[in-house]
C-alpha cells in the first residue's frame, strides 16, 4: 500500500519500475523474482505478514503463489488493495493512496496468465521497510507521538450485540498545541471490535461549565489516521478533556478476534504536534474537522431503506467565508454502497466533481485527504454537495438481511447518513493567495509543455 509508511523516494521508484513493467508485462516473461515481489512487497505485505490484519501471509513467493489467480482477480478488479476511490473522476492526487497504478496490475495479471512462475533465484526481491503491524502509522515520519490518548480500559465479549461507552479522559495538556498528525489505534485483539471512536475536545467556560470546543477526530474500521496540510492548525486548547464516544460491535463485519472474552479493551489517539515556532506563524489557518450530515431523500425526516430496495440521500453545505476542502471520509453501515462529493456554483450552475466512491465498504473507512495543491478551494456561497447511495438486495455482499427495513441509527444493522470532512477557514487574502498560485503553477505547466 502505498500510504505515509514509505518515503517518498521509494514510492517514486516503485512508479517508475512498474510503468516500465507494465508496458512490456505482455512482451516478456514476468517472474515474482523479478517483477511481482516489489509490487506485493510495497503494496500488500503490510496486512499480509504474520500479525498483519489480512487473512494470509504474502511475505515469499511460496505463500503468494497459491493465492495467485485470487490476487489477479482482486487487483483487476480493484478490490485489493482495499481502497475503494473511483479512477479518473474527480481529484485524483491524494495524500495515503493505496490504488496500484495502472501498469502494476498489467504486470500482476500477466504474471498469473503465465502461470505465476517464480523466476531467477538468483534475484533477491527488495523487501520493503515496515513498521511494526501494531505500531502507529506516523512513526516512520514523525517518531513516537507526542501525546498519547487512552480510553478507560474494560472487558467485552467477543461476540454479542452492539455496545457503547462514552467517557472523559484528561490528556493533561498544559498548553495550546497545533496538530499536524493524529491516529486512533484499538488496542490489540480490540481493532476486531471497535466500529468507530469519535473524539471531542471540551473546555470550561468562565462558569466552570464544560463546553463542547470542537472535533478532535474521528475513527471507523479501516481508517489509518489523519494528515494536517502544512500552514494549518488544528487546535487543541490547554487544560481541554477528551470525549469519548465509541462503538463496539463484538463479532461483527471484520471481527477477527478468538476466545470468548476481550481482555482491557483500550483504544488510544496518538497526537504528533506542530513546534512552537509553527503556532506563532502569521500565515496559520484554522482547521477543523466535523460531520455534515445528509438530509435530502429522507422520508418524513427519516432515512428508510425498503426491504430488496434501494435509497440515496444527499446533502448542501456552503460557507459565508472561503475555505479549502482538505479531506472527504463519507460513513454509513452495511447498506451503504457508494458516496460522492461535488462542488457547485450557483453564480454559473457548473457541477464540479470532487470524489466518487463506487464501492464503498463498510470494513474500510478511508479519510480521503486531497493533496494541498488541488484540495478543492471554494468561495463564499459555493456549495458543496454530499451524495450517498444504500443497497438493501442480496447483490449487497454485505447485507445481513435484504428482508429487513432499514431505518437510520446507531446500531450496526441500522444505517447513517453523514460524511466527516475536515476543513481550513481562510480570508480573502489567503483564498486569492492559493488561487494565483494555482494559476502559476498552471501557466508554468502549459509553458513546459509549449517547450516539449
Amino acid at each position: 500500500m502505498k500510504n505515509v509508511r514509505q518515503t517518498s523516494a521509494l514510492l517514486g521508484g516503485a512508479l517508475a519500475l512498474a510503468l516500465g513493467m507494465g508496458a512490456q508485462a505482455q512482451e516478456r516473461e514476468v517472474t515474482y523474482n523479478g517483477d511481482v515481489a516489489q509490487i506485493i512487497n510495497e503494496n500488500c505485505v503490510v496486512c499480509h505478514r504474520e500479525g498483519g490484519v489480512g487473512p494470509m501471509q504474502f511475505e515469499n513467493y511460496d505463500q503468494v503463489r497459491p493465492w495467485a489467480p485470487l490476487i489477479s482477480y482482486k487487483v483487476e478488479n480493484r478490490e485489493m488493495p482495499p481502497y475503494a476511490y473511483d479512477q479518473h473522476v474527480g481529484i485524483q492526487d491524494l495524500e495515503g493512496d493505496w490504488r496500484l497504478a495502472d501498469e502494476e496490475i498489467e504486470t500482476i495479471v500477466a504474471w498469473v496468465e503465465q502461470g505465476a512462475p517464480l523466476g531467477d533465484t538468483d534475484i533477491v526481491p527488495p523487501v520493503a521497510d515496515l513498521p511494526d503491524a501494531n505500531g502507529w502509522t506516523f512513526e516512520p515520519m514523525f517518531g513516537e507521538p507526542h501525546l498519547i490518548v487512552p480510553s478507560m480500559a474494560y472487558d467485552i465479549p467477543a461476540n454479542g450485540n452492539d455496545l457503547w461507552s462514552k467517557e472523559f479522559t484528561d490528556p493533561k495538556l498544559t498548553e495550546d498545541r497545533c496538530i499536524k498528525a493524529v491516529q486512533v489505534k484499538p488496542r490489540g485483539d480490540a481493532k476486531a471490535v471497535v466500529h468507530h471512536a469519535n473524539s471531542d475536545v471540551y473546555v470550561y467556560d468562565d462558569e466552570g461549565e464544560l463546553q463542547q470546543y470542537g472535533q478532535l477526530t474521528e475513527y471507523a474500521m479501516g481508517k489509518w489516521g489523519e494528515l494536517m496540510p502544512d500552514g494549518v492548525c488544528r487546535t487543541m486548547p490547554a487544560n481541554s478533556l477528551v470525549r469519548w464516544d465509541i462503538h463496539m460491535f463484538p463479532g461483527g463485519v471484520g471481527a477477527t478476534a478468538e476466545g470468548g472474552m476481550i481482555k482491557d479493551n483500550v483504544v488510544e489517539i496518538g497526537l504528533w504536534f506542530h513546534d512552537d515556532e509553527f503556532a506563532e506563524r502569521e500565515d496559520i489557518y484554522q482547521q477543523d474537522l466535523r460531520l455534515y450530515p445528509l438530509r435530502e431523500g429522507y422520508e418524513n425526516g427519516h432515512l428508510i431503506v425498503p426491504p430488496h430496495g434501494y435509497t440515496m440521500t444527499q446533502g448542501f453545505h456552503s460557507f459565508d467565508h472561503p475555505v479549502r476542502i482538505d479531506s472527504f471520509q463519507p460513513h454509513g453501515h452495511l447498506r451503504m454502497n457508494a458516496a460522492s462529493l461535488e462542488k457547485f456554483d450557483p453564480k454559473t450552475g457548473r457541477t464540479t466533481p470532487i470524489s466518487q466512491i463506487s464501492n464503498w465498504s463498510a470494513t474500510w473507512h478511508h479519510s480521503h485527504i486531497y493533496d494541498s495543491d488541488v484540495a478543492p478551494l471554494l468561495a463564499p456561497g459555493e456549495v458543496l454537495v454530499i451524495k450517498q447511495w444504500y443497497d438493501n438486495t442480496a447483490d449487497n455482499p454485505n447485507n445481513p438481511d435484504p428482508d429487513q427495513w432499514v431505518y437510520g441509527g446507531s446500531r450496526t444493522g441500522d444505517e447513517m447518513s453523514h460524511a466527516w470532512i475536515a476543513v481550513t477557514h481562510l480570508d480573502d487574502e489567503g483564498f486569492d493567495q492559493l488561487v494565483a498560485e494555482r494559476r502559476e503553477r498552471e501557466e508554468r505547466s502549459l509553458a513546459g509543455s509549449d517547450d516539449d
